[in-house]
């Protein structure tokens, strides 16, 4: 099982074309991640105003977050971008590569 020190977060985030974001984790993992599914749905609707989608930063508690309203986990971003299975990824019984 993984300490908390093995605990991937992310460390730079910024808005690309549509509803596209880019993240950098702390283990160097980084791409783009495709949001969208969730545009138009709920409080994702407010990503129509494209200076809304924009905003993107990584709140206090290391959430992707728009505003004070719409987050999103990090680690369901992190699972997204390397395609690990979530029991991989909980286990720590994974490896990425970084240069791949």
């Amino acid at each position: 099982m993984s300490s908390a020190a093995d605990v991937v977060r992310p460390v730079e985030v910024r808005a690309c074309d549509g509803c596209r974001i880019w993240l950098r984790f702390s283990d160097g993992v980084k791409g783009e991640v495709d949001l969208s599914d969730l545009a138009g749905r709920g409080v994702f609707a407010a990503w129509s105003d494209r200076s809304v989608f924009e905003s993107v930063r990584i709140g206090v508690a290391r959430a992707i977050c728009w505003g004070d309203d719409i987050d999103v986990c990090p680690d369901a971003l992190y699972l997204r971008l390397t395609g690990i299975p979530p029991h991989e990824y909980l286990s720590g019984d994974h490896a990425v590569d970084v240069n791949a």
